[in-house]
């Protein structure tokens, strides 16, 4: 068989339709034969040369899903003209405005029937955005007088769970009444640590995502 001179294309075909079958059947329903199907006229012995397994390939989908998110996070991090609560509220916006959320929350996948995805983004919340990504921020807004808290680890991952995890209705499937409610909570929350960093339009942007989840799934 001839040698492959475009490996990164091949890898990048196979995480795209990975992606896109674990978020329409779910990763326990996707078969490394339904990849193949997909792939058009790629060879299983494709899939093998560069993953060893289907879990292998979650991890890839998961840390691509990642990487960009938290490219985007580490520039405001390292942002010189802000404080820790202009920081925090700088994520939130640019979070929720990015492109890719629309093309999400569109395909609405049910995280029930992919708890491995579910469980890996997890995994990468408490394991690496809020200790490198969010932490800082807080120890920042700390010595800056913008954050008040005793315990900035526990509120790094607080604020991610909610954000990620409590609030986004393709876990829960909130309605768009239910996620409201659930962003005044969380505001409110928020205040009680000196941060009112959630306005109209992050509201209004979560409504249109909620929305589109609503209308796609």
């Amino acid at each position: 068989m001839a040698r492959n001179k475009h490996p990164e294309e091949t890898v990048n075909l196979i995480l795209a339709v990975a992606f896109r079958l674990f978020m329409e059947k779910g990763y326990e329903h996707t078969s490394i034969q339904d990849i193949i199907n997909n792939l058009g006229g790629l060879s299983k012995g494709a899939i093998y040369h560069h993953f060893k397994s289907k879990e292998d390939i979650l991890v890839a989908v998961t840390d691509q899903m990642t990487a960009e998110s938290n490219q985007m996070l580490a520039v405001i991090r390292d942002r010189s003209d802000l404080n820790g609560k202009e920081k925090l509220k700088t994520i939130f916006k640019e979070s929720i405005q990015r492109p890719v959320q629309n093309d999400i929350f569109t395909v609405a996948p049910n995280f029930h029937n992919n708890p491995k995805l579910l469980f890996s983004l997890l995994h990468d919340t408490i394991d690496n955005v809020a200790p490198n990504y969010i932490l800082p921020i807080i120890k920042q807004g700390i010595s800056d007088g913008s954050i008040e808290t005793d315990y900035p680890e526990q509120l790094a991952e607080l604020i991610l769970l909610a954000a990620n995890v409590w609030m986004n209705p393709m876990i829960f499937d909130s309605s768009e009444e239910e996620s409201y409610r659930k962003f005044m909570i969380f505001s409110q929350m928020l205040q009680g640590f000196g941060l009112d960093i959630v306005d109209s339009e992050i509201l209004d942007r979560l409504k249109e995502l909620t929305s589109i989840y609503q209308k796609n799934k």
